[in-house]
């Protein structure tokens, strides 16, 4: 048994620290790495794609032309990749011999001639950084048990292709239950296998219903980690050492990508399909992954004279989102590709991205401050975004300005200098983040939580990319995809986030980006390399071409038309209210739709301009002028203008008498007062208070006289034990 056997517990906490400590690799040899299909030295000499050009390439039809269109793509350069050679490295840090997984796939030719051992790709050859060439994709043959026809009602494959296949499948060891996870099976005959029945071919060939079928790109495009098994409890812990994994079924082992499984329980693999002429090319519906990623165009397939022109032609360029990688490739390369390619393939992936989510804008002003929503709908046939997380991520940068044009609210702000996303409270980014579980942390010298180091990963602690039409949690779940820390409902293939904006906004933009890596990525495969320079080539490569420019993939504007402001209402003190305390704080009722207040207060009218605020109370700053009348308004406001107030005005209790100055006797049940006159005072007011301390007007009012005598009636009789005055004089 493997020596690191540890308690694995699926978390759903959520970080966004990149970790670059050096990990512990874990125990792995090649064994471990084992799958089934076509083993080295089983299928042959794959030929170079120049030989392929020499009727599939160089004549005057670059859009239909399969040579040219398929030297701009990605699989084309798919061992070129700097992102991956460095991305590889570290993996082969952290279990050795782990490099034979993604040499599979990256290098087929590479890998199928027994080139994949050392891991580190130290033996491939020139030859061999052709990626994924015409060769291997023609040789490929759908997995089926021996005796089985998987197209029985198809009579040219029936007659002329399955007894081939069955020749060769009778040659493996194991024959993989699925076309996935580099599972792949290429047949030792050089004849070359396509979707027509009636191609004008120089060389042998046969017919293929697999290549029309998304089956096909599934091979390489549903990864899982061989090393890791799910138990009974849904955790994934590691196999015995040294040996392969006890299932090849891709459901039981730690899921890395699930592009082919995303689209295969999606609306597009149904009979209706969806429709989507925007990549369907010549099609108006598109069903498969060859329907948008090698879409119909209408050309010859070879230069011959004899050769069909056909308008259901695929496009054999497998263009997907990437438009950083080309330019490192030509960069690192510049002998080895075609530059006007990689430049068409560029503009391809730019406008995939561009078609690939709809994004709508609305603003709700019903509560006054303005609520920006922004809907992002997956165009696509898996999630948004999709593929293996190597720092790919879309994100939502909204940008509010006032009448004056000038920036008063911004969330996921991007600095292009730094390459530096800013995270704020609203910010929303679509992305996937595996990581090591509480248990492994341990044990490969990492910190639990979201991690970079993908061989290790046993946890899948965040996804909140945007499902596809189609979209139920049970299939998702079935497939190993489901949302993690975020929420979408049965069929919801769109994601909704709102935005506050402040009250001056007059205008709203939206713009959706794509990236794909992160400086968070690309720093940490230079900082955790501990093996050779890719990490510092991938790094160099990054900061010379634009940092991973984002690329737009859409936007949209919204003018925010807020009504004006009600007015504002319940004043209080209520107006023309007399004998307000002197130490009285005001406050209102705000009106609907307010979102700040202009106040004004003094003892003119109009009132002096005190300011603006958020709150609906106001302090005067320390005690009123007593017996004097005070005038205040309030106008609201918000994005759609002021709505002024009402002066409101109110008069505050008179001059408090000192209690030396107030002489109290009491005659019977009566309490007689007199107090020393004040000058210029018209009249004065009796509060009986509870207190001493009382402010001046807050007491029962007893009455109110022009002399300086008063008589409270029958006041000895009531159940109080003591009895406070207060006198106030009201001066003109």
């Amino acid at each position: 048994m493997r020596t690191f056997l540890f308690a694995c517990s699926v978390v759903v906490v959520f970080a966004t620290a990149a970790f670059t400590l050096l990990a512990s690799p874990v125990p792995t040899t090649i064994n471990d790495m084992f799958l089934p299909g076509s083993q080295p030295n089983q299928s042959g000499t794959l030929v170079d794609p120049s030989q392929c050009d020499n009727c599939h390439g160089g004549y005057d039809e670059l859009q239909a032309e399969p040579a040219f269109n398929w030297r701009g793509s990605m699989m084309a350069q798919a061992m070129r990749d700097p992102l991956f050679v460095a991305c590889m490295t570290v993996a082969n840090q952290d279990a050795p011999q782990v490099g034979d997984l993604c040499i599979r796939c990256h290098t087929p030719k590479g890998w199928l001639e027994g080139r994949s051992v050392p891991t580190d790709g130290s033996a491939l050859t020139a030859a061999d950084r052709e990626g994924v060439s015409c060769d291997f994709c023609h040789k490929l043959v759908f997995p089926t048990s021996l005796g089985v026809n998987p197209h029985p009602a198809n009579s040219f494959y029936t007659t002329d292709t399955y007894p081939r296949d069955q020749t060769y499948l009778a040659t493996l060891a194991t024959i993989p239950p699925t076309s996935a996870n580099g599972m792949y099976i290429a047949d030792s005959d050089n004849a070359r296998r396509g979707p027509f029945s009636d191609p004008a071919a120089r060389h042998s060939f046969f017919y293929s219903p697999l290549h029309t079928m998304s089956n096909h790109c599934g091979t390489c495009h549903d990864v899982s980690n061989p090393v890791f098994t799910q138990n009974a409890s849904g955790q994934y812990v590691p196999n015995d050492f040294n040996q392969a994994a006890p299932s090849f079924d891709l459901r039981t082992m730690f899921p890395v990508e699930r592009t082919f499984s995303e689209w295969s329980v999606s609306a597009y693999n149904t009979a209706a399909g969806v429709y989507a002429p925007q990549f369907g090319g010549n099609r108006d519906t598109v069903r498969t992954c060859q329907d948008c990623h090698m879409r119909d165009v209408t050309g010859h397939g070879c230069r011959q004279n004899d050769a069909p022109l056909r308008t259901n032609l695929p496009k054999h360029d497998m263009t997907g989102g990437n438009t950083v990688i080309p330019r490192w490739v030509a960069a690192q390369y510049p002998g080895e590709v075609n530059l006007a390619a990689l430049d068409s393939g560029i503009a391809r992936a730019r406008y995939m991205l561009q078609n690939a989510a709809s994004l709508q804008v609305t603003v709700d002003v019903s509560t006054g401050l303005p609520v920006a929503r922004v809907r992002v709908t997956n165009e696509t046939g898996h999630k948004l975004p999709s593929g293996y997380p190597e720092g790919r991520r879309i994100w939502i940068n909204v940008q509010a300005f006032d009448t004056a044009n000038a920036l008063v609210y911004e969330s996921c702000h991007y600095d292009t200098a730094t390459a530096v996303l800013t995270h704020d409270a609203n910010a929303k980014i679509y992305q996937i983040e595996l990581g090591i579980s509480p248990g492994l942390a341990p044990v490969v010298n990492q910190p639990a939580g979201p991690s970079f180091h993908f061989v290790q990963n046993d946890t899948v602690y965040h996804d909140n990319r945007i499902p596809p039409r189609g979209f139920t949690l049970a299939n998702f779940t079935t497939i190993q995809s489901p949302p993690v820390g975020h929420f979408y409902a049965e069929g919801q293939y769109w994601d909704d986030t709102d935005y506050l904006l402040p009250w001056n906004a007059a205008r709203v933009e939206a713009r959706l980006y794509y990236q794909t890596t992160s400086k968070e990525y690309i720093e940490f495969l230079r900082d955790a390399n501990v093996t050779n320079t890719s990490g510092q080539t991938a790094y160099d490569l990054w900061a010379a071409h634009g940092k991973s420019t984002p690329e737009l993939m859409r936007s949209a504007t919204q003018t925010i038309m807020i009504p004006p402001p009600e007015a504002a209402t319940v004043p209080q003190p209520v107006n023309d209210a007399v004998d307000v305390p002197v130490t009285t704080l005001l406050s209102w009722a705000a009106g609907a739709r307010a979102a700040s207040h202009n106040v004004y207060f003094g003892t003119t009218s109009p009132p002096p301009f005190i300011g603006n605020q958020l709150t609906t109370t106001l302090d005067p700053g320390g005690d009123l002028a007593p017996a004097t009348t005070y005038y205040w308004r309030v106008d609201e406001l918000n994005g759609g203008g002021t709505t002024a107030g009402t002066t409101w005005s109110f008069t505050t209790a008179g001059e408090l008498l000192p209690p030396e100055h107030l002489v109290a006797s009491s005659s019977g049940a009566d309490m007689l007062l007199n107090w020393s006159p004040v000058p210029q005072a018209t009249e004065y007011r009796i509060y009986r208070v509870t207190s001493a301390d009382i402010a001046p007007g807050i007491g029962d009012l007893r009455g109110i006289v022009s002399d300086t005598t008063f008589t409270d009636l029958d006041v000895l009789n009531s159940p109080m034990t003591f009895h406070f005055y207060q006198v106030t004089a009201v001066r003109p």
